[in-house]
């Protein structure tokens, strides 16, 4: 009889060495100590360290990567009624906040390999539109999904050629690399605004919920500080309204600690994908489809960085819960796009969305951490060779 194993989707234990927790408790203490528990030195350090490694001039911590994308639209003035393109797929956050603004998230397809928007369809669906309508589109938010950048250069083009404000959503991205014209640079530094989430299950976690901001503008970092703190300035002085969005320093301090290894984890992640795409070419399962990394450039190293490994699957609704038997977590990211959510029922859609459709049916994330073992995924791949054989 095999020996089951167990194999959770995300181990975090394993990230943990000794003297990463050493200094932690070092950090906590200093923190603790100072009683500097809003702002302070840790928020700047972090915020440096950030912007210096994203390539962008100016970085601003805030609560989440929710948050993030909230005040990013914010700093950006957008009002009721205007209209953000952002990708039929993706975590609710990216369509949410939009809403929340009552401005109109006006969803578009993917693209189906990368699972990212397509600029195909953006521009098919602005240029189907009637001028006045058009005029209402103020913003689109590409998201880098599972790890992997958007195609940056021909939604940039778009975006210049309609006067469109971008918002990278790079939560799941940071420190992706894209190639635009022999220029290498990180996900979240090309648009108007980059945006990123340290929710622990990210390749760069917290112990909670944290974020950060990027952007090459002074001005808007300016806005985006002032807003990040009830857009006081100064102190009990409001000419704009903003919110409660501050990162916390013993967050910053965290990760700061964790940042200096984030790329070795990203090559190890790499290094899972690698694997997995051997195994699965062995096997030759014709019922599932490994992710591609489309956009890989020779002098790229962090054209993806896995943050999940996403398979297209047969037959998910039976493999999922075989698998779970068989002692190996996956996850669905996502089983529902915004188009079929019931809370958007309101905007009376119309659009083709049917690779977003089809993705939610197929879509299944294997467990790719740090800390993975050669065995674990043998185990992992062989159990989903056994599951196609019955």
């Amino acid at each position: 009889m095999q020996y089951k194993m167990n194999i959770p989707l995300l181990d975090l234990k394993g990230q943990m060495t000794e003297t990463m927790r050493e200094e932690m408790i070092q950090e906590f203490t200093q923190v603790l100590d100072s009683t500097r528990y809003i702002m302070g030195p840790k928020v700047e350090k972090f915020e440096q360290e950030i912007a210096e490694y994203t390539g962008t001039p100016f970085a601003i911590g805030v609560s989440s990567g929710t948050d993030a994308l909230l005040l990013a639209l914010m700093g950006l003035n957008i009002q009721p009624n205007e209209v953000v393109l952002v990708p039929d797929f993706s975590f609710f956050a990216t369509a949410g906040v939009v809403a929340r603004l009552q401005a109109i998230p006006l969803f578009i397809d993917i693209d189906p390999i990368t699972y990212n928007l397509d600029p195909h369809q953006v521009r098919r669906v602005l240029e189907g539109m009637p001028a006045t309508q058009r005029k209402q589109v103020k913003a689109m938010i590409p998201v880098h999904l599972y790890g992997q950048s958007a195609e940056m250069k021909p939604l940039l083009e778009i975006a210049k050629e309609f006067n469109l404000a971008v918002i990278e959503d790079a939560a799941q991205s940071i420190g992706a690399e894209y190639s635009m014209d022999g220029t290498l640079g990180s996900s979240g530094s090309w648009g108007d605004v980059g945006c990123y989430s340290f929710f622990p299950s990210k390749n760069l976690g917290g112990l909670g919920d944290a974020g950060m901001i990027v952007t090459h503008s002074e001005e808007l970092a300016h806005q985006i500080r002032i807003k990040r703190v009830h857009g006081g300035e100064p102190k009990y002085y409001h000419k704009v309204i903003g919110g409660n969005f501050r990162i916390d320093p013993l967050q910053a301090a965290m990760l700061s600690i964790k940042l200096p290894h984030l790329n070795a984890w990203h090559r190890e992640r790499q290094k899972n994908a690698q694997h997995y795409d051997q195994l699965f070419q062995q096997a030759n399962l014709s019922q599932i489809t490994t992710p591609q990394a489309i956009y890989a450039a020779q002098n790229s190293p962090f054209f993806h960085i896995y943050n999940q490994y996403v398979l297209r699957v047969e037959h998910r609704e039976q493999l999922r819960p075989f698998l779970q038997q068989e002692g190996i977590s996956t996850e669905i990211y996502y089983p529902v796009p915004f188009h079929q959510q019931e809370c958007f029922q309101y905007l009376s859609l119309t659009g083709d969305y049917s690779e977003s459709a089809k993705a939610a049916k197929e879509v299944l994330a294997l467990p790719i951490y740090p800390g993975m073992t050669t065995e674990m995924r043998e185990y992992v791949v062989q159990k989903i060779q056994e599951f196609y054989a019955s």
